[in-house]
Protein backbone atom coordinates (compact mmCIF):
# COMPACT_ATOMS: atom_id res chain seq x y z
CA UNK A 1 0.00 0.00 0.00
CA UNK A 2 1.46 3.39 -1.03
CA UNK A 3 0.88 6.44 1.14
CA UNK A 4 3.01 8.73 -1.04
CA UNK A 5 0.07 10.85 -2.33
CA UNK A 6 -0.64 11.89 1.25
CA UNK A 7 2.69 13.73 1.38
CA UNK A 8 1.16 16.44 -0.83
CA UNK A 9 -1.16 17.48 2.00
CA UNK A 10 -0.18 19.76 4.86
CA UNK A 11 0.52 17.68 7.99
CA UNK A 12 -1.99 19.74 9.99
CA UNK A 13 -4.70 18.71 7.52
CA UNK A 14 -3.71 15.04 7.78
CA UNK A 15 -3.53 15.30 11.57
CA UNK A 16 -6.98 16.91 11.68
CA UNK A 17 -8.47 14.19 9.46
CA UNK A 18 -6.87 11.46 11.58
CA UNK A 19 -8.03 13.14 14.79
CA UNK A 20 -11.58 13.40 13.48
CA UNK A 21 -11.44 9.69 12.64
CA UNK A 22 -10.34 8.73 16.15
CA UNK A 23 -13.01 11.02 17.62
CA UNK A 24 -15.66 9.41 15.40
CA UNK A 25 -14.61 5.97 16.61
CA UNK A 26 -14.93 7.17 20.21
CA UNK A 27 -18.43 8.46 19.43
CA UNK A 28 -19.38 5.17 17.77
CA UNK A 29 -18.29 3.23 20.82
CA UNK A 30 -20.03 5.65 23.18
CA UNK A 31 -23.26 5.21 21.19
CA UNK A 32 -23.63 1.69 22.59
CA UNK A 33 -25.06 3.34 25.71
CA UNK A 34 -28.10 4.23 23.62
CA UNK A 35 -28.75 0.52 23.03
CA UNK A 36 -27.89 -0.99 26.41
CA UNK A 37 -27.88 0.39 29.93
CA UNK A 38 -24.73 -1.44 30.95
CA UNK A 39 -22.14 -4.02 30.02
CA UNK A 40 -20.65 -6.70 32.30
CA UNK A 41 -17.66 -5.33 34.15
CA UNK A 42 -15.52 -8.10 32.65
CA UNK A 43 -16.26 -6.71 29.18
CA UNK A 44 -15.32 -3.19 30.25
CA UNK A 45 -12.08 -4.47 31.78
CA UNK A 46 -11.25 -6.37 28.59
CA UNK A 47 -11.89 -3.20 26.56
CA UNK A 48 -9.64 -1.15 28.80
CA UNK A 49 -6.94 -3.82 28.54
CA UNK A 50 -7.25 -3.80 24.75
CA UNK A 51 -6.85 -0.01 24.72
CA UNK A 52 -3.76 -0.30 26.91
CA UNK A 53 -2.20 -2.90 24.61
CA UNK A 54 -2.74 -0.78 21.51
CA UNK A 55 -1.23 2.29 23.18
CA UNK A 56 1.81 0.33 24.39
CA UNK A 57 2.54 -1.14 20.96
CA UNK A 58 1.94 2.20 19.24
CA UNK A 59 4.38 3.87 21.61
CA UNK A 60 7.10 1.41 20.59
CA UNK A 61 6.59 0.85 16.86
CA UNK A 62 5.12 4.18 15.76
CA UNK A 63 6.96 6.58 18.09
CA UNK A 64 10.04 5.30 19.95
CA UNK A 65 11.63 3.27 17.15
CA UNK A 66 11.24 6.12 14.60
CA UNK A 67 12.68 8.53 17.21
CA UNK A 68 15.74 6.30 17.60
CA UNK A 69 16.20 5.98 13.82
CA UNK A 70 15.89 9.73 13.26
CA UNK A 71 18.41 10.49 15.99
CA UNK A 72 20.92 7.99 14.62
CA UNK A 73 20.45 9.44 11.14
CA UNK A 74 21.37 12.85 12.53
CA UNK A 75 24.52 11.47 14.14
CA UNK A 76 23.09 11.53 17.67
CA UNK A 77 23.11 8.45 19.94
CA UNK A 78 19.73 6.88 19.26
CA UNK A 79 18.95 6.23 22.88
CA UNK A 80 19.46 9.83 24.03
CA UNK A 81 16.45 11.66 22.49
CA UNK A 82 14.28 8.58 22.99
CA UNK A 83 15.07 8.32 26.69
CA UNK A 84 14.94 12.05 27.42
CA UNK A 85 11.75 12.67 25.46
CA UNK A 86 10.09 9.58 26.91
CA UNK A 87 10.79 10.65 30.50
CA UNK A 88 9.73 14.24 29.82
CA UNK A 89 6.41 13.00 28.41
CA UNK A 90 5.72 11.06 31.58
CA UNK A 91 6.85 13.96 33.80
CA UNK A 92 4.55 16.37 31.97
CA UNK A 93 1.53 14.12 32.45
CA UNK A 94 2.46 13.72 36.12
CA UNK A 95 2.45 17.50 36.60
CA UNK A 96 -0.95 17.77 34.95
CA UNK A 97 -2.11 14.87 37.11
CA UNK A 98 -1.02 16.69 40.26
CA UNK A 99 -2.88 19.93 39.62
CA UNK A 100 -5.86 19.25 37.35
CA UNK A 101 -8.87 17.96 39.34
CA UNK A 102 -10.02 14.59 37.97
CA UNK A 103 -11.37 11.21 39.02
CA UNK A 104 -10.51 7.88 37.40
CA UNK A 105 -13.20 5.43 36.35
CA UNK A 106 -14.59 3.11 39.04
CA UNK A 107 -12.94 5.15 41.83
CA UNK A 108 -14.88 6.65 44.79
CA UNK A 109 -15.27 10.42 44.85
CA UNK A 110 -12.82 10.67 47.77
CA UNK A 111 -10.09 9.33 45.46
CA UNK A 112 -10.22 12.41 43.22
CA UNK A 113 -6.76 13.70 42.29
CA UNK A 114 -5.45 17.20 41.65
CA UNK A 115 -6.26 20.36 43.58
CA UNK A 116 -9.26 20.24 45.89
CA UNK A 117 -12.48 21.31 44.16
CA UNK A 118 -16.24 21.25 44.60
CA UNK A 119 -16.84 20.02 41.05
CA UNK A 120 -19.36 17.23 40.60
CA UNK A 121 -18.26 13.61 40.35
CA UNK A 122 -19.35 13.33 36.70
CA UNK A 123 -17.33 16.44 35.83
CA UNK A 124 -14.23 14.96 37.44
CA UNK A 125 -14.73 11.70 35.53
CA UNK A 126 -15.09 13.51 32.21
CA UNK A 127 -11.93 15.55 32.86
CA UNK A 128 -9.96 12.39 33.61
CA UNK A 129 -11.16 10.75 30.41
CA UNK A 130 -10.38 13.85 28.36
CA UNK A 131 -6.90 14.04 29.88
CA UNK A 132 -6.41 10.42 28.83
CA UNK A 133 -7.16 11.31 25.19
CA UNK A 134 -4.75 14.22 24.87
CA UNK A 135 -1.59 12.07 24.49
CA UNK A 136 -3.31 9.97 21.83
CA UNK A 137 -4.15 12.99 19.68
CA UNK A 138 -0.72 14.49 20.29
CA UNK A 139 0.96 11.26 19.18
CA UNK A 140 -0.99 11.18 15.92
CA UNK A 141 -0.17 14.81 15.14
CA UNK A 142 3.53 14.44 15.92
CA UNK A 143 3.73 11.35 13.71
CA UNK A 144 2.23 13.16 10.69
CA UNK A 145 4.40 16.20 11.36
CA UNK A 146 7.48 14.00 11.41
CA UNK A 147 6.73 12.59 7.97
CA UNK A 148 6.33 16.10 6.54
CA UNK A 149 9.57 17.39 8.07
CA UNK A 150 11.59 14.79 6.19
CA UNK A 151 9.76 15.77 2.96
CA UNK A 152 10.35 12.77 0.76
CA UNK A 153 12.43 9.64 0.67
CA UNK A 154 11.91 6.20 2.10
CA UNK A 155 12.20 7.36 5.69
CA UNK A 156 9.43 9.94 5.20
CA UNK A 157 7.17 7.31 3.64
CA UNK A 158 7.92 4.92 6.49
CA UNK A 159 7.02 7.61 9.03
CA UNK A 160 3.86 8.44 7.10
CA UNK A 161 2.85 4.77 7.04
CA UNK A 162 3.52 4.65 10.76
CA UNK A 163 1.34 7.74 11.31
CA UNK A 164 -1.55 6.22 9.35
CA UNK A 165 -1.16 2.95 11.24
CA UNK A 166 -1.08 4.84 14.53
CA UNK A 167 -4.31 6.64 13.67
CA UNK A 168 -6.00 3.37 12.70
CA UNK A 169 -4.81 1.66 15.87
CA UNK A 170 -5.94 4.46 18.16
CA UNK A 171 -9.25 4.59 16.32
CA UNK A 172 -9.76 0.87 16.85
CA UNK A 173 -8.99 1.10 20.55
CA UNK A 174 -11.26 4.16 20.86
CA UNK A 175 -14.21 2.06 19.72
CA UNK A 176 -14.38 -0.13 22.83
CA UNK A 177 -12.98 2.69 24.92
CA UNK A 178 -15.95 4.88 24.03
CA UNK A 179 -18.26 2.24 25.50
CA UNK A 180 -16.01 1.87 28.53
CA UNK A 181 -16.51 5.60 29.13
CA UNK A 182 -20.21 6.09 28.44
CA UNK A 183 -21.40 3.03 30.36
CA UNK A 184 -19.91 4.11 33.73
CA UNK A 185 -21.39 7.59 33.20
CA UNK A 186 -24.79 5.96 32.71
CA UNK A 187 -24.31 4.12 36.00
CA UNK A 188 -23.58 7.47 37.62
CA UNK A 189 -27.18 8.43 36.86
CA UNK A 190 -26.82 10.36 33.61
CA UNK A 191 -29.43 9.81 30.91
CA UNK A 192 -28.45 7.70 27.88
CA UNK A 193 -28.18 10.82 25.72
CA UNK A 194 -26.01 12.68 28.22
CA UNK A 195 -23.85 9.60 28.73
CA UNK A 196 -23.32 9.38 24.98
CA UNK A 197 -22.69 13.11 24.67
CA UNK A 198 -20.03 13.21 27.36
CA UNK A 199 -18.58 9.90 26.20
CA UNK A 200 -17.96 11.17 22.68
CA UNK A 201 -16.96 14.60 23.98
CA UNK A 202 -14.01 13.02 25.74
CA UNK A 203 -12.58 12.20 22.31
CA UNK A 204 -13.19 15.68 20.90
CA UNK A 205 -9.84 16.79 22.27
CA UNK A 206 -7.99 14.41 19.95
CA UNK A 207 -8.35 16.43 16.70
CA UNK A 208 -7.23 19.56 18.57
CA UNK A 209 -4.23 17.80 20.14
CA UNK A 210 -3.36 16.21 16.79
CA UNK A 211 -3.22 19.55 14.97
CA UNK A 212 -1.19 21.10 17.80
CA UNK A 213 1.22 18.16 17.66
CA UNK A 214 1.71 18.46 13.90
CA UNK A 215 2.19 22.24 13.98
CA UNK A 216 4.50 21.97 16.99
CA UNK A 217 6.80 19.58 15.13
CA UNK A 218 7.04 21.99 12.20
CA UNK A 219 8.08 24.78 14.55
CA UNK A 220 10.79 22.77 16.30
CA UNK A 221 12.14 20.44 13.61
CA UNK A 222 15.47 19.71 15.37
CA UNK A 223 13.52 18.37 18.36
CA UNK A 224 11.57 15.86 16.26
CA UNK A 225 13.03 12.69 17.88
CA UNK A 226 12.33 14.19 21.30
CA UNK A 227 8.75 15.04 20.28
CA UNK A 228 8.06 11.49 19.11
CA UNK A 229 9.46 10.06 22.34
CA UNK A 230 7.58 12.68 24.41
CA UNK A 231 4.27 11.49 22.92
CA UNK A 232 5.25 7.89 23.68
CA UNK A 233 6.11 8.72 27.28
CA UNK A 234 2.81 10.53 27.78
CA UNK A 235 0.87 7.55 26.44
CA UNK A 236 2.75 5.00 28.53
CA UNK A 237 2.17 7.13 31.63
CA UNK A 238 -1.59 7.03 31.00
CA UNK A 239 -1.47 3.28 30.42
CA UNK A 240 0.47 2.44 33.59
CA UNK A 241 -1.00 5.06 35.90
CA UNK A 242 -4.63 4.82 34.83
CA UNK A 243 -5.81 2.23 32.33
CA UNK A 244 -4.16 -0.96 33.56
CA UNK A 245 -4.94 -0.34 37.27
CA UNK A 246 -8.58 0.33 36.39
CA UNK A 247 -8.81 -2.81 34.27
CA UNK A 248 -7.26 -4.90 37.07
CA UNK A 249 -9.25 -3.46 39.98
CA UNK A 250 -12.35 -5.67 39.94
CA UNK A 251 -10.94 -9.19 39.91
CA UNK A 252 -10.93 -9.62 36.14
CA UNK A 253 -7.15 -9.58 35.89
CA UNK A 254 -6.79 -12.48 33.46
CA UNK A 255 -9.43 -11.09 31.10
CA UNK A 256 -7.90 -7.62 31.21
CA UNK A 257 -4.41 -9.03 30.62
CA UNK A 258 -5.59 -10.99 27.60
CA UNK A 259 -7.14 -7.75 26.32
CA UNK A 260 -3.74 -6.05 26.68
CA UNK A 261 -2.01 -8.80 24.74
CA UNK A 262 -4.66 -8.80 22.01
CA UNK A 263 -4.44 -5.03 21.60
CA UNK A 264 -0.63 -5.11 21.55
CA UNK A 265 -0.55 -7.91 18.98
CA UNK A 266 -3.12 -6.21 16.72
CA UNK A 267 -1.23 -2.91 16.72
CA UNK A 268 2.06 -4.72 16.09
CA UNK A 269 0.58 -6.57 13.13
CA UNK A 270 -0.93 -3.38 11.70
CA UNK A 271 2.35 -1.50 12.00
CA UNK A 272 4.44 -4.23 10.40
CA UNK A 273 1.87 -5.01 7.67
CA UNK A 274 1.19 -1.39 6.66
CA UNK A 275 4.67 -0.06 7.36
Amino acid sequence: MSFEPLLTYHPAVLALAAGLFTWAMTALGAATVLLARDLPRAWLDAMLGFAAGVMMAASVWSLLLPAIELAEGAGVPGWLPAAVGFLLGGAFLRLVDLYLPHLHLFEPTEAAEGVVTTWRRTTLLIIAITLHNVPEGLAVGVAFGAAHVLSGGEQALALLAGAVTLAIGIGLQNLPEGAAVSMPLRREGLSPRKSFFYGQLSGAVEPVAAVLGAVGVLLVEPLLPYALAFAAGAMIFVVVEEIIPEAQSSGNGDIATFGVMLGFALMMVLDVALG
